[in-house]
């Protein structure tokens, strides 16, 4: 994953109004939940961003290894630590954050983790096959006997982005109870067939009603990753794919699922004969 430059003002911003972003729950902690509590601890999640995965399997009394390369992902992470330990101080030991590139990460503590997550299109952020490819590596790299790598996937369909011709189009208009704020988030999104990739453009606006305007803009691209391919990159990676699911559920994967769940164990470990 490629280095963040941000200064450090934009940096914090966009780290917090990502979370303003995620006021609507994308559903998907009840599964890592459950396959925390199938595998056993400990776990590690990479690009962990601000604790919205983390912080709750740490309330339920996993030991958690949190890895992001933003700063100030982190900073936002330590922060919704503070905030779950004043009603169980215990579960600010629980998490152990390491500021560092998912990519040829090797922690010294050596393949421990009882679980790997990649939640949630971070993989698709990693702007070539080799990178997403690595990534899976490293999930491998890091199980323990019986552990299991989950990784989660955004699967636009054909007429989704034939759409992404980059207009502007409003998002949503939110307060942000951290700051008071009111933001107004206006995004587009560019397809780029001959890439196999989606631009993302995320302008934020600011303000105290009636105030001045503060303007972020967060510019992403997103490298797509079909079924196949992600299934073949969990192999070469040395995973035996165990689930290939459509749903947070882990209902089987169908034509016009808009998400791939793969659920995977290390080649040549034993474990648990079904996580269903």
């Amino acid at each position: 994953m490629t280095e963040l430059r941000r200064d450090p003002e934009t940096a914090a911003a966009l780290a917090r109004l990502y979370d303003v972003d995620l006021l609507d729950d994308p559903g998907d902690i009840d599964l890592y939940r459950a396959l925390a509590a199938r595998t056993g601890g400990p776990v590690l999640e990479l690009a962990a961003g601000s604790g919205r995965v983390t912080v709750p399997l740490a309330e339920d009394g996993y030991e958690v290894t949190a890895v992001d390369i933003d700063s100030a992902m982190l900073a936002r992470l330590q922060r919704r630590l503070e905030e779950a330990a004043k009603a169980e101080p215990r579960v600010r030991d629980r998490v152990h954050t390491v500021e560092a590139d998912l990519i040829g990460l090797e922690l010294p503590s050596g393949p421990l983790f009882g679980l790997v997550i990649l939640a949630l299109n971070s993989i698709l952020l990693l702007d070539s096959r080799e990178a997403q490819g690595a990534a899976l590596e490293t999930m491998a790299r890091h199980l323990a006997p019986g552990g299991v790598a989950v990784v989660d996937v955004w699967l636009p369909a054909a007429h989704e982005l034939a759409r992404y011709d980059g207009r502007l189009s409003l998002e949503y208009v939110r307060q942000d109870a951290e700051t008071g704020m009111v933001v107004a988030k206006t995004a587009s999104a560019e397809h780029e067939a001959t890439r196999g990739r989606v631009v993302l453009t995320a302008i934020y606006d600011e303000s105290e009603q009636g105030g001045p305007v503060r303007r972020w803009v967060r510019l992403d691209h997103l490298r797509l990753l079909g079924v196949e391919e992600l299934t073949e990159m969990a192999e070469a990676a040395g995973l035996d794919v165990e689930v290939l699911a459509g749903s947070y559920d882990l209902d089987p994967i169908v034509d016009h699922d808009e998400r791939a769940i793969l659920v995977a164990r290390r080649r040549g470990r034993t474990g648990p004969a079904s996580l269903l």
